[in-house]
């Protein structure tokens, strides 16, 4: 654990912090969010893998449905952002700070982060940024096969105000076919969502390039 994350275990959450947690909760209840399928009770470390990244609210409602679960979810930031002012604010609200100017990556950083933690569930965008058509950034699945946690899915409908959760699954190291059983449960959710049909079209040609046909 860094010594960032170490002490902000040892003190009162801020008040700031405090304040934005209210309102992330009075947003959730005010626009009548649901949430269908619950995080998992047994399981203490996993990576959770949530799409479509589409506005700055969805990290508003996944927050919202998290606190609902009673999980404090747990971010990755760049570590210019854990300093001032500023520091004990992105702590309590579940930030881990990553220095990309120190000799381990980023999946080496967040990998010491579960090893040390007893408990650890940290979101993941999949998609990157907003921008994107899409596909999914490969980086989650790294970060869990390197930790040794599982993934777990989350999808957003928008249309509906509903945020849910699917079943964990351990990354195998076959990136290809874990992708596409990922892009499954999506497309079960949503079927006709057309940024979940390009996750399952990754996948696919994915798999063609690994069997060297693409």
């Amino acid at each position: 654990m860094t010594d960032l994350s170490a002490r902000a275990t040892e003190r009162k959450p801020s008040f700031l912090s405090r304040i934005v947690r209210r309102i992330i909760i009075w947003i959730y209840d005010l626009k009548g969010w649901k949430i269908d399928g619950g995080l998992p009770r047994d399981i203490k470390k996993y990576v959770i893998a949530g799409a479509p990244h589409t506005s700055n609210w969805d990290f508003v409602f996944f927050a919202g449905a998290t606190e609902k679960e009673g999980i404090q979810p747990n971010f990755m930031g760049k570590h210019t952002l854990f300093k001032g002012v500023m520091r004990n604010f992105m702590l309590d609200m579940g930030g881990i700070p990553i220095d990309r100017t120190k000799r381990m990556n980023a999946v080496e950083q967040i990998t010491e982060e579960f090893k040390t933690r007893d408990e650890l569930a940290l979101v993941i965008a999949v998609e990157g940024t907003r921008t994107t058509d899409g596909e999914w950034k490969s980086g989650f699945y790294h970060i869990a096969q390197s930790a040794g946690v599982p993934i777990v899915p989350a999808w957003v409908c928008n249309k509906r105000n509903i945020l849910g959760f699917g079943p964990p699954m351990m990354p195998t190291g076959n990136y290809p076919d874990d992708l596409a059983k990922l892009a499954a449960f999506m497309r079960s959710k949503l079927p006709d969502y057309a940024r979940y049909k390009v996750v399952e079209a990754q996948a696919e040609r994915l798999k063609h390039e690994a069997k060297g046909e693409g």
